[in-house]
């Protein structure tokens, strides 16, 4: 929470706290890959599934 991420959006540099990159930046872009990924693999054939998904609990 304490530390800061510098990235380079649009071409302007700008600082955002840990917690802010990662609530808003990383997490939304992981898993946006992530199901991405997913609708490419299903649109594929590939028999997934919701435990696919999900993973074994």
């Amino acid at each position: 929470e304490d530390r800061t991420v510098e990235l380079r959006l649009g071409g302007r540099e700008t600082t955002l706290p840990g917690l802010q990159y990662l609530l808003h930046v990383a997490m939304p872009n992981f898993y946006f890959h992530v199901t991405t990924a997913y609708d490419i693999l299903r649109h594929n054939g590939v028999p997934l599934g919701k435990q696919t998904f999900l993973g074994n609990r």
